[in-house]
Parts: C-alpha cells; structure tokens; sequence
C-alpha cells in the first residue's frame, strides 16, 4: 500500500493554528537535513517541539514585545548572545572581547560536558539524544572545538542546566505571520530556574531571538 502524501505546507499551518497538529521526535535513518530556514518551516518547529510547554496553537498566538540587541554573526552568535543576556541579568557590561571570551568559554564548557567526561555526559541525555540524530558524537566533539561552531538546541539544553538559567527562544511575528513587530515564543530551556528553591536563588530568563536566517540576537 502506498504512503500517506505529506499535506501540503498550509495544510500543516492550517492544522497548527488550530491547535491540531502533533509533533514527534524522528528516530528514522533520513533526518531532516541541517535548517538555514525561512519562516515558516516545519522541521524547524519539529526540531525544537519537545522543550515546547503549553501547547503549540497557544504559544504560536502569544505575541510579546522586547527591544532587539543585535549580536554579531561570526559563528558563535548563540553563545554570543546567552553571554550577554546573563551579563546584563547581573548589571555587568560587556566589551566585545569580554563577550568573545565568555562566548568561547561557553562552548567550551559544553565541551567539556559532552566530549571530556562519560559521567557529566551521562547527565545531559536528552542533549546527546539530540546530538546524535543528525551526527556522530565524535563527529561533533571535533567541530565544537572550533570558534565558528554554531550553537543550538543542544547547546541550550546543556547550558540552561550548567548555568541554572531559564533561557526562551523566540522567531519574529512577522516571519511566522507575515506581519507584526513582536515576537513569539517557540522553545524554552531551565524554566525551573526562574523560581527559588533551596539549592538556588530565582534568574530572570534571557531571551534569545532565531530568525530564519539562522541567527540569534537577545531581546530585553
């Protein structure tokens, strides 16, 4: 028996406006191939779903409002920019070598996390799990060395909990609706930080803005 066609893409839009489409992490041999997307795309969103919380039809009609700091594009802008954000969290200001810097010790501690240390990386299973769909883990120890590495949802996964800092990621308005000057929440990362418990005091998040053209820059 033939396979289902895939809908089209405003059918898969339609469906997520409604509140009716389902998401589910691939496991198949064929992963969808590295994003350098245009919004809307759904394997991004499919990509990012399981940190999602509340439902996609709710989080895709929230629209919030934030200034924009850009951060530059060099390769390390998703560490660039959760550096940052942290820094101004705390009141402290950055010049851009100390953003450089804090930038590549990010990287570098996830790492340390991942590549250095079977224990540590036994912690953070959900973000070898995510790791591994698209490359070999050697593969990626080999490329995280370097300073133009791109950092992402794994990155994310790691750091929120190595930092204890609740991190949301936000798209456009307009790049998913086609108008608006706000933006939408997407993904979000340590939320359990954001509150106080006996082994930590509450953070604010840092808001981390990815547009199509696969970049961040920080929201405040």
């Amino acid at each position: 028996m033939a396979a289902a066609a895939r809908p089209s893409n405003a059918a898969l839009l339609a469906r997520l406006r409604e509140g009716t489409a389902k998401f589910e992490l691939l496991e198949d041999s064929e992963p969808a191939p590295a994003p350098a997307p245009s919004w809307p795309r759904l394997h991004c969103f499919a990509r990012i779903a399981p940190s999602l919380r509340g439902g996609w039809s709710a989080a895709l009609n929230k629209v919030e409002h934030y200034g924009v700091q850009r951060v530059t594009g060099d390769g390390r802008c998703m560490f660039r920019a959760l550096a940052k954000g942290m820094a101004k969290n705390k009141g402290i200001p950055l010049t851009p070598r100390e953003e450089v810097q804090d930038a590549d010790d990010l990287r570098m501690a996830v790492k340390e996390i991942i590549c250095d240390s079977e224990t540590e990386r036994q912690k953070y299973e959900e973000a070898v799990i995510a790791i591994t769909v698209e490359q070999s883990l050697k593969r990626y120890c080999q490329r995280i060395r370097r300073p133009d590495f791109w950092g992402g949802e794994s990155e994310l996964l790691v750091l929120s909990r190595l930092c204890r800092q609740p991190i949301i990621i936000y798209i456009p308005e307009r790049e998913y609706h086609g108008r608006g000057n706000g933006f939408i929440p997407i993904a979000e990362y340590g939320l359990e930080f954001a509150k106080n418990s006996k082994n930590w005091k509450k953070k604010a998040p840092v808001r981390l803005l990815y547009s199509g053209r696969s970049h961040y820059d920080l929201l405040v």
